[in-house]
């Protein structure tokens, strides 16, 4: 079986594997398009930049076998879709479930501190089959995590400095990494980034354009 990562814009990704379709984190500086035929959808944290509840919703209802993991945040906004209840799924670390067909683990537990004075919220990792980690807003190294075959890598946000992008791809090791979390930046900010990170990361660095991926493996 192989399976296909695919960029979908800033922290989206999708997974493809035998007419199964996961994505994490389809917020509002994603593609419209990444939501179509997915059966399963991986929220991060309840950030407007990570997931848009009304969007989803109308997802919910349109997509009969559509079902949604995420933190209380997100699932309580997602409350009382006509048909849905039972395939919307609150998760925290330590969890595992079966999304869409891929073994999924909970990981992190908190969002990372943007500043002392913004109250912290909720934010979950997801490792992928045990070969994908998508960290949402957190740099948290779970053991399991550690030389997976693929990082998705934040590189700009008002809760991240650089340096700690570079530690924490480090202390996970993959074969690949890739970029995520860049709607902030401009053109010459993420060939900044990458010209920077390229050098400073163990594994293959890979940038993908909207819409493009690889297989895994």
């Amino acid at each position: 079986m192989t399976t296909e990562l695919s960029f979908w814009g800033h922290a989206c990704i999708r997974l493809d594997r035998e007419g199964r379709r996961l994505v994490v984190d389809p917020g509002s500086f994603s593609s419209p398009d990444a939501l179509t035929g997915a059966q399963a959808v991986l929220v991060t944290h309840e950030h407007a930049d990570h997931v848009v509840p009304d969007q989803l919703r109308a997802a919910l209802e349109a997509q009969p076998d559509l079902e949604v993991w995420a933190p209380a945040p997100v699932t309580e906004q997602l409350a009382g879709v006509t048909g849905a209840d039972a395939r919307v799924h609150t998760v925290v670390a330590g969890d595992r479930v079966a999304a869409g067909g891929f073994d999924v683990a909970v990981v992190g537990g908190s969002h990372a501190v943007i500043h002392p004075d913004v109250p912290g919220i909720a934010n979950v990792g997801y490792l992928v089959d045990g070969t994908v980690l998508h960290p949402g807003d957190a740099f948290d190294v779970p053991d399991a995590a550690q030389g997976v075959d693929v990082l998705c890598l934040p590189v700009a946000a008002p809760w991240l400095k650089l340096a700690e992008a570079v530690e924490f791809a480090r202390a996970v090791g993959p074969r690949v990494l890739v970029p995520i979390h860049d709607a902030h930046l401009s053109g010459a900010g993420n060939a900044m980034v990458d010209r920077l990170l390229s050098g400073l990361t163990p594994g293959e660095y890979r940038r993908l354009s909207m819409g493009a991926g690889f297989t895994l493996g």
